[in-house]
Parts: structure tokens; sequence; C-alpha cells
């Protein structure tokens, strides 16, 4: 008996040891911890999101599109009460969660506009290497790591936004990948953080002999390599209103943020680099790269900065606001209120190998992502997340959402591009809402565009097989083509009230269907509860 009960105290050890016995899911802790900030803090939460709502949200968080109506009727029907969990695991594993990521993170590392033509162009090269990341489950660390390396096919498109340009390539990195807004102390010591101007040309040193070289290929096939110097230096001249004309500067050692310099060996006795010719298609790899340390210094599990800023990013991408808000700047300035629930995720991330996937599933299994958006908080901006936020979708998910809607690719089974440069139009008008603030202003040209945008109508109009061309062929009664379009444009039931006022408005329609159709589905498509998640 106490050789068995041993022998099970051993077996028991070597699960924890390897991590088999796992601890309370972090989903738990998250509704443990925020249950107990709304009571601190006499908030009322919002109810739980019904099952339509629940599914249209985090179909086009984990998807970037809506469900079909055929999804919509079957999650309704289904009264497995493990539905919700088992649904985010059937989406965490589909193609289209990996680019629905990349699209989210280009905005992140690029924008709308970067600062260098040259990275404008489209993306395709950089979408499709980032794609292939996330679908081979590579770590968030690895893939930040292959990106300032810039090593691999696709992958260099990053930095040659930042071309000759060290200072701009140390606020970009350090805002993205640290949540750290560095660009005050360019011109002189923050004046609200520690850090000083000689941190911030430290860390432009790891950028300043970053080479940008032709990798082949013409217009949008162009293709670019990035190369690295032997020598170099950032020249520091003090505060900006002390510099003076022809004031030369003093050359700055490359430092780690909030740590020790970069211990740079000396040049070998009597070395000379060739300088760098126009249309350099190769550079000889430097006898210590720079580049090299620094990737290897963000991406290690001790950085005190790169997995907290993944975290707060990503938290902020579902719930609407980083805990530390916004979410690229978690400076001493911004003490956050559940700091606790953010040190304990960043932890969790890091013993997880900076799985995104793993990360995702627990935030959109907890019970404040599952609330519903209706709720007595009137904030836009909820620090305590006591209702689910509402967000603008973005120029892509609209895209794809009007086309899934509207059943556009029907007769294809991959998806083509939009006729008439009609991406282009919809990436002009529907903006940059990926700020990471939760803000958004509709423009008066949004609005002028989903009224008159041929581009929106062609999308629309009856074609075989289409939304259009199935209500109007169905021999169903006319409640349930009413249901047929709220059901495939807003992912829910109509109102008895909805049911009767377009069933009205089709039954008046008389001698030509067709256009009645096609305007009903214009009107859902227009309507506020389509251009937001919620």
């Amino acid at each position: 008996m106490k050789i068995s009960i041993l022998s099970s105290l051993f077996s028991l050890l070597i699960l924890v040891d390897v991590g088999i016995y796992a601890a309370e899911p972090l989903h738990k802790s998250i509704n443990q911890q925020i249950s107990a900030a709304w009571k601190q803090n006499n908030l009322t939460p919002a109810e739980k999101s019904s099952d339509e709502e629940f599914l249209r949200r985090v179909t086009l968080d984990l998807l970037g599109t809506i469900p079909t109506a055929e999804e919509v009727i079957a999650f309704l029907k289904d009264n497995d009460p493990q539905k919700r969990e088992k649904l985010i695991d059937k989406y965490l594993a589909d193609p289209r969660f990996s680019q629905s990521q990349t699209l989210v993170w280009d905005q992140v590392l690029f924008g709308r506009n970067p600062l260098n033509p040259e990275a404008t162009r489209k993306r395709d090269g950089f979408r499709a290497w980032l794609t292939a990341q996330f679908n081979n489950k590579i770590g968030l660390d690895q893939i930040a790591k292959k990106i300032l390396l810039a090593e691999e096919e696709g992958s260099e498109l990053f930095l040659v936004q930042y071309r000759s340009n060290p200072e701009e390539a140390t606020v970009g990195v350090t805002r993205i990948f640290m949540g750290t807004q560095l660009q005050c102390a360019r011109c002189h010591d923050h004046p609200f953080d520690k850090w000083t101007q000689k941190d911030f040309y430290g860390m432009a040193g790891f950028f300043v002999r970053l080479v940008v070289l032709d990798g082949g290929g013409t217009g949008p096939d162009k293709k670019y390599k990035i190369g690295e110097k032997s020598t170099g230096e950032v020249l520091f001249t003090g505060a900006a209103k002390d510099q003076k004309p022809g004031q030369k500067g003093e050359p700055i050692k490359p430092k780690f943020l909030g740590a020790e310099p970069l211990n740079e060996p000396t040049p070998p006795m009597g070395f000379k680099e060739e300088p760098v010719k126009e249309g350099t298609k190769t550079l000889p790899k430097p006898f210590f790269s720079r580049k090299e340390k620094f990737a290897d210094w963000l991406a290690q599990p001790k950085n005190p900065y790169f997995a907290k800023a993944m975290v707060n990013r990503i938290w902020g991408q579902f719930m609407g606001r980083g805990i530390v808000h916004p979410v690229d700047d978690l400076g001493d300035h911004h003490k956050p209120e559940l700091g606790a629930l953010l040190d304990q995720m960043t932890t969790q991330f890091i013993g997880n190998k900076f799985d995104v996937r793993w990360l995702i599933r627990e935030i959109v299994l907890s019970d404040a992502y599952q609330l519903s958006s209706k709720g007595p908080s009137r904030e836009a901006s909820l620090r305590f997340y006591e209702r689910a936020r509402v967000r603008p979708l973005s120029a892509e998910e609209i895209m794809l959402a009007i086309r899934q809607a509207t059943g556009y690719d029907v007769d294809n089974k991959t998806p083509s591009r939009l006729p008439n440069a009609g991406e282009e139009y919809f990436l002009r008008y529907f903006g940059e809402p990926l700020n990471g603030l939760g803000e958004f202003q509709g423009s008066l040209g949004e609005h002028l565009f989903w009224n008159n945008s041929e581009n929106i109508k062609g999308l629309i109009r009856r074609k075989k097989g289409n939304l259009a061309d199935q209500v109007l062929t169905s021999k169903e009664p006319p409640e349930a083509k009413v249901e047929k379009l709220f059901l495939a444009v807003l992912s829910r039931r109509p109102s008895e009230k909805e049911t009767s006022k377009f069933v009205e408005f089709l039954s008046a329609a008389g001698s030509k269907p067709e256009g009645a159709v096609e305007d009903a589905i214009w009107v859902l498509l227009n309507s506020p509860e389509f251009r937001f998640n919620h």
C-alpha cells in the first residue's frame, strides 16, 4: 500500500514537472479579477450576449468576416452547453484565422500610409509570409525576431519603410514591439518618463548600419533585402534647443533600453569597409551584427517589454481597450488598475511560448468578452469591461463581410479581387480604425461611398446563386424571405416589426421584384448594425 501511494505521488510530481498537471485556465482567472473590479467599483455588468450576438462578434474577431445564414441557423439550433468553446476552437484551426491576424498585424506594423513610399505599394509578399507564420503556429516572439532580422523572403518590408532613417526605426520598433513611446526623447529628455536623449540614440544605434538592397523584380513584384554594414555610428548633438550650425555630434554606442550597453568587439586590425554602391544587390555579412543582438534581446522571455506589450495589444484588440491605455504606451506614468491581471497574462503567455492562439482563446472564452454590448454604461472606452466593446469594422472586414452577406463569391471557390479598383476605394474611404485608442469618427466621404458607390451596388446585384437570386427564386412565404435577408446580412432573425415592414416593401414591388430585393439588401448593409462589430 505504501509503495502504491509513493508511486502515485511520484507520478503526480512528474506530471507537475512537465506541465501536464495544469493550473486553472487563464480565462477563469480573468473572470475572477474582472468580477472583483466590478464589485469594487460598484459596476453592474451587461447581460451575457445572445447566441446571435456572440456568433457574429467572434466570427468577425477570429475570421475577419461574418457567418453565413446557414451557420447562424445551425449555431442557434445547437443545444450543446459547450458550443461556444467548440466554435472558438474550430475558428482558431480555420485558415481564415491566420489571414485575419495577418491583416490586423499588417496595420499595426505599417498602417495605411507608411513613411516610405516603397512600403506603400501592395504588401502581398509580406502578408503571404506573415500568414505562413501564423499557419505554422510560430510564436509571436519568433515572428517579431524574424521581422527584425529580415532574412526570410517576404519579411524585409517592415525595415524597408525606415530606409536610411534609424531615428524613425527607433520610434516604430519601441512603440510597436515594446509598448514604449520614445519619440519625445528624440529632441530632449522625456518630460513624463525616465528616458533620456542618450537612451533614444542608444536604441537608434542598432539600426544605423542597416542598408536596403535591391532584391530583384520590378513594379509590384519589386523585392528588397536588408544588409548591414560593419561600421557607422549615430551622432548625438544634444538637446534640439542647444544645437548650433555645423556642430559635430558625439558618437553614441548602441544600448538596450533600460539595460546595459551592447558589448561590441573592436574591428580587426586594418579593417576597412567597402562603401555601399548604388544598385548594390549583396553586402558582406558584418563582422559583428547589431541587428542580430537586438532581435535576440527583444525576443528573449526575460525581456521586460516585449511580452507585456504584446499581451496588452492583443487584449485591446479583442476587448476594445488595453489594460494599459493606449496599448502602445506602457510607460511608468500609466499605472493600470488591472495590473495584476496583465502581469499574470504576460507570465502565462511566456510560459505558453508566446502562442497567439492560446492567448486569444483564453480572452474570448472569458465572461467579459462574452457580455452583451447593450448595458447600462454609455462610455465608449470601458476601463473595467462591464459590457462588450463596439468597434468599427476595418476596410478589409467590410469588404469580406459584404461579399459573404451578398454571396458575391458563390461561383468562385477562391475569392477574386474586386473589379474596377474596388479594393482601393474601400481602403480609401474606410480609413484606419485600428489606432489602439478605440476612436472612431465617420466621415462624409464614407457616408457618400456607402450610399452611392457602384462598388457596393455591384456586390449586391443579382447573379445566379447569390443572395438576391436565392430570395427571388425562393418559393417560401415572404416572411421566410425576409428572415433569410436578415440572417445573411445582420446574422440574426428580424423582429416582428422589421418583418412586417420588409414584407410590405417587397410586396409593393409589383412587376419589379429584383430591384426591391436589391434595395432591401442595400438598406441592411447601410445600417450601423452592419458597420460595427458589437
